[in-house]
């Protein structure tokens, strides 16, 4: 056992009296016990969260002392004590809590903690101590019938601002806002999400073409303007470390994006991170140099797309799980139709988007299937016989 171990635990056995501390009690029962937490006791209870902590789910709990709760502003705690601020005062006592069971020394193999609020908390040492956000920690390890306690000095704010807030506090994203209020999805990026957005700055869209940005935020591009903006999003909370790690990123669009990692940095498709992990209440902002757009598909890989389907929902449908097959013929259509294919007319994607829409107003599954399948045999003879003019052209 390290000093630092040893200190810790001698402070937790004079901290919690000794035999009362050694004793497996709930969360509750121990920090009622305890004496030093009665304003977390109030909150938790404000918050219909003593439930949650006396009973058999394992927690590892971030516990702010009442010292710690002195520090926050008086009108703070009132208002987040108020019956109609349950849902905020919610959101900080979970920030506090982790699902199962983390020892102190874990914690010298982390750098950050995923809490049951959604957002992370960084974990860091400063001199012999370890820091947690922007508490240190002075007595680690309580044990507890349904999980450990850990006792802080300070308590723990989140973040409360959404991914628009965030972006408009920054002061560099004015066009991506912009952007984003003309095609309509200002409400729905201040939604409950979590999202994971690649926000290019201001910088990153003076790069585009003279004219772009005044052409997409026309009423009639609306629709462009949105499918651009949706290859930036991707659902879920995802930090850098876990995007690397995937190596792809399926967005909000339909099309995935890539992520590498090199000496330069973290790539996501042709642009540059150059701000990472930046918390919203809803999610997470990945800072970009360059604008996404989406490409079209090749003719070849959209033909690629349509035979793999139909080899995978095949022996599905013959088999009895039309749902299954109708499944997998709706992904390919609609990434086609998503994605666009190069040096295609108008009027056959028109027909693509058709066959999607009859199959979704098509109640009985297996029907859908069929309105789907014709749709595909008939694209896949189109981009054939496109092909073979080209060739032939040469």
């Amino acid at each position: 056992m390290t000093r630092l171990m040893l200190a810790v635990s001698l402070m937790a056995s004079a901290f919690f009296g000794g035999e009362a501390w050694a004793q497996e009690k709930t969360i509750v029962e121990t920090a009622v016990e305890s004496g030093n937490f009665n304003t977390l006791i109030a909150a938790l209870k404000a918050a219909d969260l003593i439930d949650t902590l006396d009973g058999h789910s394992q927690f590892t709990v971030f516990a702010p002392t009442d010292d710690a709760f002195s520090k926050v502003a008086p009108e703070t705690i009132q208002y987040l004590l108020k019956p109609e601020n349950k849902a905020q005062l919610a959101n900080v006592l979970t920030y506090h809590l982790m699902a199962g069971r983390v020892l102190a020394r874990n914690a010298y193999d982390l750098n950050s903690a995923k809490t049951i609020n959604g957002q992370r908390l960084l974990l860091n040492f400063r001199g012999d101590s370890l820091s947690v956000g922007d508490a240190t920690i002075t007595v680690t390890d309580i044990p507890c019938s349904n999980g450990i306690i850990h006792v802080i000095d300070t308590v723990l704010l989140p973040t409360q601002d959404t991914i628009p807030a965030i972006a408009a506090a920054a002061g560099k994203f004015a066009t991506l806002l912009a952007a984003v209020e003309s095609a309509g999805l200002s409400e729905f990026l201040s939604g409950p999400g979590p999202f994971t957005v690649f926000a290019p700055t201001d910088e990153a869209f003076d790069g585009l073409p003279a004219g772009t940005i005044e052409s997409l935020l026309q009423p009639e591009n609306r629709k462009k303007l949105a499918d651009i903006l949706k290859f930036h999003v991707i659902s879920g909370r995802v930090y850098a470390n876990d995007a690397v790690k995937a190596g792809r990123a399926k967005t909000l669009l339909g099309p995935s994006l890539s992520v590498d990692f090199s000496a330069a940095g973290i790539q996501i498709s042709n642009s540059k991170v150059v701000a990472r992990n930046i918390e919203a209440s809803n999610g997470v902002i990945h800072v970009i140099d360059q604008v996404l757009i989406p490409s079209n598909m090749t003719r070849s890989h959209a033909m690629k797309t349509l035979t793999s389907a139909i080899d995978q929902g095949v022996p599905k449908f013959n088999s009895g799980d039309h749902a299954a097959c109708c499944t997998l013929y709706m992904e390919a259509m609609e990434s086609i139709a998503v994605t666009g294919i190069e040096n295609m007319d108008d009027h056959t994607l028109l027909a693509v988007r058709h066959a999607i829409d009859t199959a979704k107003n098509t109640h009985n599954v297996t029907e859908r299937t069929w309105v789907l399948r014709r749709g595909m045999d008939t694209l896949y003879n189109r981009l054939s016989s496109m092909s073979m003019q080209t060739q032939t052209s040469r």
